[in-house]
């Protein structure tokens, strides 16, 4: 009868409510868990890409008297990685890697202010990053350092997306 239908009813949308709710909360383990993943990524390359202007660096100096040299390492290095690993490695990339190491690798910010952040990995001079490469390209562009550690604390302490932090900036 009636109650039956009703019974039925009922427990079908319970159900429903409960299924959808288990879904929508395993969907949000995974989006998260694919926005971690993301980040990490990032950061490895961010650490990744110091780490290679610290190597150019390092092979530029070892090979100061030879000008030839010098001027095409870029060049190859950058045909060299493009064929073996793909985009992003184009000659002014790494420029820009380079200068990345020459800006941060004498540039600390104290550790204190980044306590969530304590396990990341960190430079031989203890440097630690938190943005996106594409954040460390723009703050680059900013010659004095307590200006560029302001916007770079605020940036990863309100985890600002690439068009806020422009946004702030600008």
């Amino acid at each position: 009868g009636i109650i039956g239908k009703n019974y039925d009813y009922i427990r079908n949308s319970w159900r429903w409510f409960m299924q959808n709710y288990l879904f929508e909360r395993v969907g949000n383990i995974l989006e998260q868990a694919r926005s971690n993943a993301k980040t990490a990524v990032n950061l490895s390359m961010v650490y990744a890409y110091y780490e290679i202007g610290k190597t150019i660096i390092e092979e530029e100096q070892n090979g100061k008297e030879r000008a030839d040299y010098g001027k095409h390492i870029l060049k190859d290095l950058s045909n060299y990685l493009t064929e073996n690993y793909g985009k992003g490695f184009s000659v002014e990339n790494l420029k820009l890697m380079r200068r990345f190491y020459n800006v941060y690798s004498k540039d600390e910010i104290g550790e204190t202010v980044f306590t969530q952040f304590k396990n990341l990995p960190t430079t031989e001079t203890g440097r630690q990053f938190y943005l996106s490469w594409s954040h460390y390209i723009k703050l680059m562009r900013i010659e004095n350092i307590e200006e560029r550690h302001f916007y770079e604390i605020e940036a990863a302490r309100n985890d600002w997306s690439l068009t806020e932090f422009k946004r702030q900036f600008d």
